[in-house]
């Protein structure tokens, strides 16, 4: 006897509809708030397509363009952020080029020091490639794109060969901070990140042009042609879509991109019950959650919006730097066992569909999850194992809209006794908020808790 399946049409092959799966359980409002340190934040238009400026904090006098100049000196700590897609229709192998100026305004010299910076192209040096939800990675070799990567970087602390270590720059006077070509077509992108000090104030200008020709080999910019092009340039066009204003409460929202300078790098808090230094764990089978990187008509029920506000920004690019790329959270959870009971703990990074209220009382993901990638980066967790000793681990993670995820590190706390454990990571650009962390106390079978008055010891 024989048989055979028939072959059915493309059209009839259908992927199953994902399920709505509801956590009911509680989102909290994240304690702690964002630092005061400044961040050039260079990100619209994200396609640049022509030669111009990008972002320019220069004074708008004697500029062709005054409107494409914020005047907002930077002086002390802050912190550069650049995300930019060369698409430019220009001629076969010939390079954009991503220039970062800074320009002394005073009349005394002006020294800036590079505390730390890293770049990456996404074609050539960290492209976009399909990875595992969850991986270990102990060596930091595991990336997905130059958002990613860059994030990695900065997380473990490591320096990038090829920056300066410090810039003079005398009375009146401008010098390059970077100079870097985005080669290839017809798109690749390139990350910035730097860390930045200066002991006297400076204007900074982020700028797109073509590189140039000379014996019949491209070359870069000079520093003659980037300050020719900040003053008499105008701003690279074609813009972004332009954002709604955050009042607005109908409608679509857009949310923009950010051209301007940022309020905050780092979240960094310890995050307990209120009124005492620990955090209860969940009652079995129960969990409750913090909202990361929360913003405008996504507070997950908290109302807590953790975008960086804008200090100054152009008119058509985002109200506040929704995303926080390369914000650095720094949480720490002193977890407390407050039962009679040892507890089975996890602590997870899940990426729920974006609300603004809780519509059904929980969490809502998908099973499976959406195609669509809304978080690839590495996460830092330290912990004290059984013997005292600390822990160090790091997980790269890539979730999709309405996952879940695993869970990234398991507990077992005895019957009022703690576990701290902290977790650090910067909010990797290429990523779309917002994000939870959620603290769950596994079932015990059979076994009811009783909760103790013994204070944590």
């Amino acid at each position: 006897m024989s048989f055979f399946l028939p072959i059915l049409p493309v059209a009839q092959v259908r992927a199953p509809l994902p399920q709505e799966v509801v956590q009911p359980q509680k989102v909290r409002v994240l304690p702690g708030h964002l630092d005061a340190v400044p961040v050039f934040n260079s990100n619209s238009p994200e396609i640049v397509q022509t030669e111009g400026i990008l972002l320019s904090t220069f004074p708008p006098q004697a500029k062709r363009v005054p409107a494409a100049h914020l005047n907002f000196p930077l002086h002390g700590r802050f912190d550069l952020f650049a995300h930019h897609i060369a698409k430019a229709p220009h001629q076969s192998g010939q390079p954009l080029y991503l220039g970062v100026l800074l320009h002394n305004p005073t009349q005394q010299p002006v020294k800036v020091l590079v505390l730390r910076a890293t770049s990456y192209l996404s074609q050539s040096e960290a492209p976009f490639i399909e990875l595992p939800a969850y991986v270990d990675d102990r060596f930091g070799k595991v990336h997905a794109g130059p958002g990613s990567r860059v994030m990695n970087d900065v997380l473990r602390r490591r320096g990038q060969s090829g920056w300066l270590v410090s810039l003079s720059i005398p009375p009146g006077q401008s010098r390059m901070l970077a100079n870097l070509p985005i080669p290839g077509s017809p798109s690749n992108g390139r990350t910035i990140w730097m860390r930045l000090w200066s002991n006297g104030k400076v204007h900074a200008a982020s700028l797109a042009l073509l590189a140039r020709k000379a014996k019949k080999r491209w070359q870069a910019p000079t520093l003659k042609d980037w300050q020719v092009l900040l003053k008499q340039g105008p701003l690279v066009k074609p813009r972004d879509r332009a954002p709604t204003p955050p009042e607005r409460t109908s409608g679509e929202f857009v949310y923009g991109r950010v051209a301007g300078v940022a309020q905050g790098v780092l979240w960094q808090t310890v995050v307990t019950d209120p009124k005492v230094n620990y955090l209860r764990i969940p009652r079995p089978g129960k969990a409750f959650s913090y909202g990361i990187s929360t913003l405008d008509r996504g507070t997950l029920g908290t109302g807590q919006v953790q975008s960086a506000p804008l200090l100054v920004r152009y008119p058509d690019t985002a109200y506040r730097a929704h995303g926080n790329y390369g914000i650095e959270y720094s949480l720490t959870l002193p977890l407390y066992n407050d039962t009679k009971q040892s507890q089975k703990v996890t602590l997870a990074i899940q990426t729920p569909l974006k609300e603004e209220r809780l519509t059904k009382g929980g969490l809502r993901f998908l099973n499976p999850p959406a195609r669509q990638v809304l978080f690839r980066g590495t996460v830092q967790l330290r912990f004290p194992n059984q013997q005292g000793k600390i822990q160090t681990r790091y997980v790269h993670l890539v979730q999709h809209r309405g996952q879940q995820g695993k869970p990234l590190v398991r507990f077992e706390i005895p019957p009022g006794k703690r576990q701290p454990v902290q977790v650090d990571f910067l909010y990797p650009p290429d990523s779309t908020p917002p994000q939870v962390l959620t603290v769950q106390t596994l079932s015990r079978p059979n076994v009811e808790s009783a909760t103790s008055a013994a204070r944590p010891r």
